[in-house]
């Protein structure tokens, strides 16, 4: 139930742009924002009121990479095949819980199977069951005996690769996965090999975008990376062996990075549990070529928005807001890694509706102890969220030391 204006102030706030302020109120009216402006300028309010003492309000965050069928087993591909369709979307339902629950309120799902994240989609979006507002890719475009061709829509040639945007389309999603390269999770392909061609990655862009489709690349090995990006791609998913050029390429056309280094570092610190000993060897030969990568990206000024992979081995939905801290580690300020978690990840799966704590948008929220741009934990450790809001609602309340969450209605 709305329970009219709730005023938060006390505290910080971090609008998903600049460092956190203090002195300022955030007035949440009817799921959205009405008002941050000077705690002066509320004087007199006689409504709800929020004491943000000692913590800080800021923008729920979002991953821009997410596979939220799939459970984060040793080998979740295998796991998913055991399940039934009806098993598949229960499971599904319970990670976009956990998710949420995480302090993530959005999320792009890159990969689902037989379609089912498109009606996981559909009820989370409609407000039938908690869990973050959610864009869906559906299934992957790949080449014969490509990166995720067990699930995914296999396509040889331009004229296939159209056909398979445009089934992608006709079922309704809201972004189109075109796999570039090969990757980790698939047997005997290799991550640096480019799948499809220049004109086959090109094809498929141009046809996502006569239907005004926003287009994401699995990308690891260079040649896959320019492939996509001078073919238009919006973003570029992994980007392990980016080289300079790539680099340069990429910021000139404005393309996003969505780096995901929790998928190779969980299967990494994982190793003895399970996964595929294919999966863990590719793992250990590119993580550090990954991390560098990320950090000559990030030095040069790219774009980044937050993605983890979730889904993948040990990947967990729930701890999406870890790839904060990971970010951090691998070379990222505090301030740029909450940007590429918030306003970022805003403008590349929703612009203007969430991401910035700012008047006229949705009211979907976090409170985290302390300041999140001196500790990156503060925002990373879900022990550190104190409230998750929704819709303007209190989701989960921690406050107090036990979790209330709020059923769906």
């Amino acid at each position: 139930m709305d329970k009219g204006p709730t005023l938060y102030a006390g505290g910080l706030v971090f609008d998903g742009l600049e460092a956190p302020q203090a002195g300022l109120g955030v007035l949440v009216d009817k799921g959205r924002i009405e008002a941050v402006k000077p705690v002066a300028a509320f004087e007199g309010f006689a409504g709800r009121r929020v004491d943000t003492s000692g913590a800080t309000l800021m923008p729920g965050l979002m991953d821009c990479h997410i596979h939220i069928c799939y459970g984060a087993e040793g080998n979740p591909g295998d796991a998913a095949e055991k399940l039934t369709l009806s098993a598949l979307t229960l499971k599904a339902m319970d990670n976009a819980r956990k998710i949420l629950e995480g302090g993530v309120v959005a999320v792009r799902d890159c990969g689902g199977k037989d379609y089912v994240d498109l009606d996981v989609r559909d009820a989370l979006n409609a407000g039938r069951f908690p869990g973050p507002v959610m864009r869906a890719s559906g299934k992957m475009i790949c080449m014969t005996g490509g990166h995720g061709n067990k699930n995914g829509i296999v396509a040889d040639g331009c004229d296939e690769v159209i056909k398979a945007v445009r089934t992608n389309v006709h079922k309704g999603v809201d972004v189109i996965k075109i796999m570039a390269t090969g990757g980790v999770m698939t047997p005997g392909v290799n991550p640096e090999d480019a799948h499809y061609s220049a004109e086959e990655m090109a094809a498929g862009i141009s046809e996502a975008k006569r239907f005004d489709k926003r287009t994401a690349s699995h990308a690891q090995g260079a040649e896959g990376i320019l492939n996509a990006v001078r073919g238009g791609i919006h973003s570029i998913e992994h980007g392990i062996f980016m080289n300079e050029e790539c680099i340069r390429e990429m910021i000139e056309r404005g393309v996003f990075l969505v780096p995901t280094l929790a998928a190779v570092k969980n299967i990494i610190a994982n190793r003895d549990r399970g996964i595929p000993a294919w999966a863990v060897e590719k793992s250990e030969r590119v993580y550090d070529i990954h991390i560098a990568a990320f950090r000559a990206y990030q030095a040069a000024g790219g774009k980044v928005a937050m993605g983890t992979d979730a889904g993948t081995p040990f990947n967990q939905h729930g701890e999406n807001a870890q790839e904060l801290a990971h970010m951090v580690e691998a070379g990222m300020s505090t301030l740029d890694a909450l940007i590429a978690g918030t306003s970022n990840a805003a403008e590349l799966i929703e612009p203007g509706e969430r991401g910035r704590v700012a008047e006229g948008l949705v009211a979907d929220l976090l409170l985290v102890r302390g300041n999140p741009a001196e500790d990156i934990a503060m925002a990373a450790e879900r022990a550190n969220h104190l409230m998750v809001i929704k819709d303007g609602r209190p989701f989960a309340d921690r406050r107090g030391g036990a979790e209330l969450a709020q059923a769906a209605e």
